[in-house]
């Protein structure tokens, strides 16, 4: 692991510990066991390290290329389940959780983090998803409609059920009941529009 690497591995850990405020340069160099001036070499400021941890939160479950969306996508269902199924995982990870939990207090405060948000998160996801129905579509696996209205439909849900996850967690009540709500979502979303 190069220094860059430990810089956004223990920046990420202190930010869910101590939160954005509670986080200076000087704790992360610490962590790191560096100097504070030498952490200056790889991020010139907390915010942009933060901006960097957060790109890993807000990543979509599919870093697929065009080709490889198109050949899942000819799966039908299977490509909704393996979305699905690589979003819950993304949500019942305890460290990508916590850095959920933080994201989204500060989402308000910080217009690059929104931007960010906007394209790293909700952009590259409906872009994936609109792609894989439109192929569906071609290919008559599901009804004819518009694929982006059918992606945000798709992913609010699971969006949804992240965030009662992270709230239910953070007053450590149990999550057993949404367990089973991505594979439920897939199947309903599924008979809703696959063709006839």
């Amino acid at each position: 692991m190069n220094t860059k690497e430990k810089i956004l591995k223990s920046s990420t850990k202190l930010f869910c510990e101590y939160g954005y405020k509670g986080t200076s340069v000087r704790k992360i160099a610490a962590d790191v066991g560096i100097k504070q001036s030498a952490l200056y070499n790889h991020f010139k400021n907390k915010e942009e390290i933060f901006l960097e941890v957060s790109k890993n939160i807000f990543s979509s479950p599919f870093s697929l290329k065009d080709e490889e969306i198109k050949e899942s996508a000819l799966k039908g269902k299977a490509f909704l389940t393996k979305y699905a199924m690589q979003y819950k995982l993304l949500t019942f990870d305890k460290n990508n959780e916590n850095m959920f939990r933080l994201l989204m207090i500060e989402l308000f405060a910080n217009k690059e983090l929104r931007e960010q948000f906007m394209s790293e998160f909700n952009d590259k996801n409906i872009q994936v998803l609109s792609e894989g129905f439109f192929i569906m579509m071609q290919n008559s696996l599901v009804k004819s409609s518009d694929p982006m209205l059918m992606a945000y439909e798709f992913l609010s849900t699971l969006f949804y059920i992240r965030l009662q996850v992270t709230l239910l967690r953070f007053d450590n009540k149990s999550t057993d009941t949404l367990s089973t709500q991505f594979e439920k979502h897939v199947d309903f979303f599924w008979e809703s529009i696959k063709a006839k």
